[in-house]
């Protein structure tokens, strides 16, 4: 079992959820009471939405890696990784940029989505490490 990229599959779905679930409610409806015009709130309730759509596809994504017949895994795999990296560097850009540091705490969607890529890379490595072995071993035989 890859580990690493066990963990990167819950702790990916243990995020989708939350954001689902709890950030939902939590966004829309300020949001939509904002008093920003109807095309700008609306933009931007789409795109919250675009953001659930993308952590619950790679959270399945990252759960189907999992399957060790599955070809495709490493490279998907990678793709979800750096995807959950550049989510989590958006974030941290961001509260650097336009707050300081103290908006790291305030802002802390990074503490999930920068763990989410490392784990995966990291298990993107273990398979490919197995597939180096079981040549070798496969070569020996």
């Amino acid at each position: 079992m890859n580990r690493p990229l066990l963990a990167a599959t819950l702790l990916a779905t243990f995020t989708a959820l939350l954001h689902t679930f709890v950030g939902t409610p939590e966004i829309e409806g300020p949001l939509l009471q904002s008093g920003l015009p109807s095309e700008v709130s609306l933009l931007l309730l789409a795109c919250w939405h675009l953001v659930t759509a993308a952590l619950v596809i790679s959270a399945l994504a990252l759960g189907l890696a999992l399957r060790p017949t599955a070809a495709w895994a490493r490279a998907t795999v990678r793709l979800v990784s750096y995807l959950w990296l550049s989510f989590g560097t958006v974030f941290v850009l961001v509260d650097l940029i336009y707050v300081g540091p103290a908006m790291l705490l305030r802002l802390p969607q990074w503490v999930l989505l920068l763990p989410v890529g490392a784990l995966g890379l990291w298990g993107a490595r273990v398979d490919r490490r197995k597939q180096i072995d079981a040549g070798a071993g496969a070569a020996f035989a």
